[in-house]
């Protein structure tokens, strides 16, 4: 089963990858992932890809499908796969279609997790992790227990990401309205696309993409 989860940054796409991995036993294929483990192998991809990253260009469409194709021959993927963060623009969905097709292969459901931008702003302007064990809080939905103490190892120390800021979430928002959400059509002419509420809490969006995996929805 070969699985495209779309969503704006923030949208819970790399959680529910991670439960789909479990519970499919399929694994989640993150393109920075994948791009650090091809720089780290020294393979002739990983040193095309590092020249790109040390230049500071964008990675070109034609080596991050050849990235792909590499990474799905591996045995884990050989029941199917989820990609994270890919395609995001309509060229890139084209290129995939096109290598799956050399493969005798083809992608079997594109999910988009549909959110509300002034909600997605208030989740992760919010959230911050303990800084020893990485527990994820937010200020209003998930403080922890005790103000100022981890729940999970007890740490008093706390950090959240520089990016999660209201501006650079809006920016990333219009990001991804003008570049990916323009690759909808093209899953939709494929009748491949299903859209479920990103909104709901993590366990329901698990069980509303789950029911379209088992063909239920």
């Amino acid at each position: 089963m070969n699985i495209i989860l779309l969503g704006p940054p923030g949208a819970g796409k790399g959680t529910q990858a991670k439960r789909l991995e479990r519970d499919y036993g399929i694994p989640q294929l993150a393109t920075g992932d994948m791009l650090r483990a091809a720089v780290a192998s020294g393979s002739e991809l990983g040193q095309q890809a590092k020249k790109v990253m040390d230049a500071g260009e964008l990675m070109p469409d034609e080596l991050m499908v050849q990235m792909i194709e590499d990474r799905i021959s591996h045995d884990d993927c050989k029941n199917g796969f989820i990609l994270d963060g890919f395609p995001r623009t309509t060229a890139q969905a084209e290129a995939l279609d096109a290598m799956l097709q050399k493969r005798g292969t083809a992608l079997d459901h594109v999910i988009e997790l549909k959110v509300d931008e002034e909600a997605l702003v208030d989740r992760i302007t919010g959230r911050y992790s303990c800084a020893n064990c990485g527990a994820g809080y937010h200020d209003r939905y998930q403080p922890p227990k005790r103000d100022g103490v981890c729940d999970d190892c007890g740490g008093t120390e706390f950090k959240r990401r520089p990016d999660d800021n209201e501006e650079t979430v809006r920016s990333r928002m219009q990001a991804y309205r003008d570049q990916t959400a323009p690759i909808l059509p093209h899953y939709e002419q494929q009748e491949k696309l299903k859209r479920v509420d990103g909104m709901a809490d993590i366990d329901a969006v698990t069980t509303q993409i789950k029911r379209i995996l088992d063909g239920k929805a």
